[in-house]
């Protein structure tokens, strides 16, 4: 019984001993170069430096500005009461699709439509993917669409894709330019 508590001491001794032959180094790497005699005076903690991150490969260099352009350029190009001219200018190629435009704004039923954006997400630095409602009269004719937005010559547009497939969904199959 004695031989048992004298080896568990033993253990003991010898694992104080590594942890000061571990320690020992350490806390003298850590101590006052210039003065090796005095003791380290106590320093204040320094905060280790925030990396600052370049944004990521699948968005654009300011996501938030890109999103409001994306969100106000979106609720535009639905917007009824948004002359063909800016319906153009916010539509990826736009001026090839103004004969489209200009058959949209006879229509009755565009002329009640809006949309209202609800998220935008970002699969490239310029392309986002958009849920938004697309609303006839105010009400949510075609909750949670999915469309796209691309940027082009530094604007955000709504993608011909979107207007396409709405042009599909409509029933007119052989609209030019989709």
């Amino acid at each position: 019984m004695v031989l048992n508590r004298l080896g568990g001491r033993s253990r003991l001794a010898a694992l104080a001993a590594a942890a000061v032959l571990v320690v020992a180094p350490v806390a003298a790497a850590c101590g006052d170069d210039d003065s090796p005699s005095s003791p380290s005076t106590p320093t204040s903690p320094i905060a280790p430096p925030v990396p600052t991150s370049p944004p990521a490969a699948d968005e654009p260099a300011d996501p938030v500005a890109a999103k409001a352009e994306i969100t106000k350029n979106w609720t535009a190009f639905f917007d009824a009461k948004t002359p063909v001219d800016e319906k153009v200018r916010v539509l990826e190629n736009g001026e090839q699709m103004r004969p489209v435009l200009a058959a949209f704004a006879q229509d009755p039923n565009a002329a009640k439509s809006s949309a209202k954006v609800s998220a935008v997400s970002f699969t490239a630095k310029d392309k986002a993917e958009v849920t938004y409602d697309l609303l006839v009269g105010g009400t949510p004719a075609i909750p949670d669409s999915k469309g796209t937005a691309v940027e082009q010559e530094g604007t955000w547009k709504v993608s011909v894709q979107t207007l396409c497939a709405l042009v599909k969904q409509s029933g007119n199959a052989a609209v030019p330019g989709c």
